[in-house]
C-alpha cells in the first residue's frame, strides 16, 4: 500500500434506538466518503435496538452494499458495541464515531489527511459541546480532568470516541479484551504517533441520549478503575490519616492528664465526656471503613467478571461481511 493511499476505510458506528437519525447520518457520511480517494465500508452495530433501527439499517443496506450491519443479540452497551464493530472492521484505516450526529461525518476527511501525514492515531477534541446542559458540561469537564490526573496513561482531555486508527494500532487494540472497557483510554494506552483535531461538537440531531445518569457514573468508574490503582492508594492514605488522627488524639489526652496530675489545674481545653463525640467518632470511622471496602469491592468485582471469561458480546446477525470485495 502506498503511504498516500488507502485501500479500504472502515467507519464503525454503534447505534441504539436511533431510527430518527440514520438516514441523515448516512446521507452526510456517504457524501463525505464520496469526496475521498478511498474505498469504504460503513459498519453499523445495532446494539439491541427496540425501535425501527434495524429495519432502517436494512433499507440502507439494500441501496448501498458498502453498508455492513452487526446485529447484537441484546443491548451490551456503547463501549462493547464499539468493540464489536472494531473487531469486524476490515479497513487498513478505521474511523469510529457515535451515531447521533454530534460527531460530524465531514471531519473524517481531516482525520484521513492527518493519517496520510504519518499519524497512526488521530483523535478529535471537543472545544465546545453545544446543546448540552450546564450540569453535563461541568461533570464532563471534571471527569476528563480527574481521569488525566489519576491515570497512568495520557488520556487527552475532552477527546471522545470519534477518532481514526491505522490497522497496526487497531490490531494491537484488539488484543486488549477486558470487559469493563474505556475505549478512548485503551487507545491512549496502545500508543503510536498521535494527532489531535479540535472541533465544536453539534447538538444531537434527533431523539434523546441513551446514557442515563447511572450509566455515566458507571462509565466514569470504569474509566478510573481500569487505568489506575489510585483509588486503592487513596483508601490506604485515608486509613493512615485516620490512624494518625487517632494517635494525635491519644497524645493530646495523655498530655492533658499529665498536666492535670502535675498542676492539679483543669485545662479549658479538657476533653468532656459526652454522647455526641462518641457518635461522631463511630460514624466517621464507620464511613471510612465502608469507603475503603467499597473501593476494594469495585476492583474485586472486576476480577470476578474477568475470571468468568464470558464473551464481550454476541452477534446475532453479521450482514455483508461474507462478501469479497
Amino acid at each position: 500500500m502506498s503511504k498516500h493511499g488507502v485501500a479500504l476505510l472502515s467507519v464503525v458506528i454503534p447505534v441504539h434506538n436511533e431510527e430518527e437519525v440514520l438516514h441523515e447520518l448516512y446521507a452526510r457520511l456517504a457524501k463525505t466518503l464520496s469526496q475521498l480517494d478511498v474505498r469504504s465500508e460503513i459498519v453499523f452495530v445495532n446494539d439491541g435496538s427496540t425501535d425501527l433501527t434495524l429495519i432502517k439499517l436494512l433499507e440502507l443496506r439494500d441501496q448501498d452494499k458498502s453498508v455492513k450491519i452487526l446485529n447484537l443479540s441484546r443491548n451490551f452497551g456503547h463501549q462493547l458495541a464499539l468493540t464489536a464493530g472494531l473487531d469486524y472492521a476490515r479497513g487498513e484505516v478505521v474511523t469510529m464515531m457515535d451515531g447521533d450526529l454530534q460527531d460530524q461525518p465531514e471531519l473524517i476527511a481531516e482525520l484521513v489527511k492527518k493519517w496520510r501525514e504519518g499519524y497512526q492515531v488521530v483523535s478529535t477534541v471537543r472545544r465546545t459541546r453545544r446543546g448540552e446542559t450546564g450540569f453535563k458540561l461541568l461533570t464532563a469537564r471534571l471527569f476528563y480532568r480527574l481521569v488525566r490526573w489519576s491515570s497512568e496513561v495520557d488520556v487527552p482531555a475532552d477527546a471522545g470516541d470519534f477518532k481514526l486508527l491505522s490497522r497496526q494500532a487497531l490490531d494491537h487494540l484488539k488484543k486488549l479484551r477486558e470487559r469493563d472497557r474505556f475505549v478512548r483510554g485503551l487507545v491512549s494506552w496502545v500508543g503510536f504517533r498521535q494527532a489531535y483535531i479540535p472541533y465544536n461538537r453539534d447538538p444531537r440531531f434527533a431523539g434523546v441520549t441513551k446514557y442515563s445518569t447511572w450509566r455515566m457514573v458507571r462509565f466514569a468508574l470504569d474509566a478510573l478503575i481500569s487505568f489506575t490503582e489510585n483509588p486503592l492508594r487513596f483508601a490506604v492514605l485515608l486509613g493512615l490519616s485516620v490512624s494518625l488522627l487517632s494517635a494525635l488524639m491519644v497524645i493530646y489526652f495523655l498530655g492533658y492528664w499529665l498536666y492535670f496530675y502535675v498542676t492539679g489545674a483543669e485545662s479549658p481545653l479538657a476533653p468532656r465526656p459526652g454522647f455526641s463525640s462518641v457518635i461522631v467518632s463511630i460514624f466517621f470511622l464507620g464511613g471510612v471503613q465502608l469507603i475503603c471496602l467499597g473501593v476494594m469491592g469495585e476492583y474485586l468485582a472486576r476480577l470476578y467478571y474477568e475470571a468468568k471469561q464470558r464473551p464481550l458480546y454476541i452477534v446475532s446477525d453479521a450482514i455483508g461481511f461474507s462478501e469479497q470485495e
